[in-house]
This record gives C-alpha cells, structure tokens and sequence, in this order.
C-alpha cells in the first residue's frame, strides 16, 4: 500500500485555527508553527499586547493572523470571541485548546476553595467552552481539536500539592476521550497533548504555598529527565506536535493522549 506524504510548507493552506493561550510558550509557538504552514490564526489570550506581539510576529512572517483578547474561564466571551473568527473566515478547521494555568500547589489542608475553582475553571471548564463553540464550525468540513493536557494526572504524580491542577489535566484527556468517540461521526479528531517540563513562562507563575507538608520521600533526582540529561523541552518541539495533530498526517489518530516529555514522566510516575 503506498503512502502519501505532505510537504510541510502549506499544508494547512485555506484552513483556519484557533489557538487559545497563544501570548507565550507552547500556544505562541504553535500560532507561529501553524502559521508557517499555511493556516490563518486566531490568537486568543488575555494580553492584548502580547497578542498583538505574536499577530505581527505571524504577520511578519507573511502569514494571516487576528488577536482575540479573551478570558477563557468566561463563556459568553469564549462564544463571542469564536464566533468573530469565524465571521472574519467563515471557518474553523483546527481548534488548539492550550490555555491553562498552574494555579495554587499547596496540601489539601490548606488548599482554599476558590484556588481549587479558579484552576478547574480556567483548565477544565475553559477547555469545554473553546471546544462547545467551535462544534457547529467543526461539524462543516470536519477538523482536529488538540487540548494540552500534562503529565501531572494523567502518567505522573510525584508532584505534591498540585492535586487541583492534576484534577484538571486528568479530565482533559477524559474528556477528549469521550469527544473523540462522539465526534468521529463528523470527521472531527480529538488529541491530547501530555507535555513534561518545557520551556514557558507557565511555571513562573504557580503559587507554591506549605508544601514541605505534602512532600514524600522519593528515589529519583528532581527534575531528571532521561532522554536530555535533565534539560527540558522547546516550545517549539510541543509546537511541531501539535502541526502533526493539526495536519493529516494524523488522519488515523483521534482519543489519544501522547506523551512529549523526554521520558521525564516513566521515571516520575
């Protein structure tokens, strides 16, 4: 049986994408990356000046790109701000569910209620929304729907206090389980990308609060990841997964979570 074999260079041409958590890191590069290969892009996230940074870094690159300043954890804006993309190219071809936050990593004990809501809302609930409403855009011709997950609660778990953050990235392969099954009929393809430690600003951000209280004993160096003698991944590595998820490349593959962490995750589980 033979094959056919895509060139990388616009083989997303006429389709568009949305990437959500695109200012930084694994969604900025993504952006980039789809746009490279031909895709027109809506930028989502909470910045708009950086947003404005990654539309005229697109721009600059001869590449179609419009900047959707939205909080991901708000539904109505989520609706608008889809239903403006789709307004501007009358389609929706790749949806890119990335944005995300680590949250609060603390014990259970002192874990506060609206800490643990906030990171559901914003990982779990945001993902729900960016996937809800594209679906009547998707239906149309079919697509990839590509959510990044973790491999916090889905291969690893040595991480204490991240409980919350855990929960999230464990419904997140779940859901796009249950999508991929769901959706099939439509043509529409749903993956889960399970990143180790890359390069972002994400972990910058994570409160840590009290957690030498849930720390237990372990046997491997912190941080060891086999496959790179302990330097993290690119953006830009999690970047090319994603073109090949977005691509028909992965015409076959839909309900699958893949691991991209340099073996990080076998040895932290």
């Amino acid at each position: 049986m033979a094959y056919a074999f895509w060139p990388v260079m616009n083989e997303l041409k006429d389709h568009v994408a949305l990437v959500t958590g695109a200012t930084s890191g694994i969604g900025k590069a993504s952006a980039i990356r789809l746009a490279s290969a031909g895709a027109r892009v809506g930028v989502l996230g909470r910045n708009d000046d950086k947003l404005k940074q990654v539309v005229s870094e697109i721009r600059d690159g001869g590449g179609e790109a419009i900047a959707l300043d939205v909080d991901i954890s708000q539904a109505e804006a989520v609706q608008g701000a889809i239903q403006e993309l789709i307004d501007k190219w009358q389609r929706l071809d790749i949806v890119f569910a990335n944005a995300g936050i680590n949250g609060v990593w603390a014990p259970l004990g002192e874990l506060e209620p609206d800490e643990w809501q906030e990171t559901i809302d914003v990982n779990l609930s945001g993902t729900f929304y960016t996937i809800k409403y594209a679906l009547d855009a998707l239906r149309k011709r079919g697509g990839s729907v590509i959510i990044t997950s973790s491999v916090n609660g889905t291969r690893m778990f040595s991480n204490s206090g991240a409980t919350a953050y855990a929960c999230s990235k464990a419904g997140q392969v779940a859901m796009a389980k249950m999508l991929a099954l769901e959706l099939a009929q439509y043509q529409i393809r749903v993956n889960v990308i399970c990143p180790g430690m890359i390069e972002t600003p994400i972990h910058e951000k994570t409160e840590r609060r009290e957690l030498d209280k849930a720390i237990e004993p372990v046997e491997f160096p912190e941080g060891n990841i086999p496959l790179t003698d302990g330097e993290p991944g690119t953006a830009e590595q999690v970047a090319e997964l994603v073109l090949f998820l977005a691509s028909k490349r992965s015409s076959h593959i839909t309900g699958t979570p893949i691991w991209i962490d340099g073996g990080q995750s076998l040895l932290q589980g």
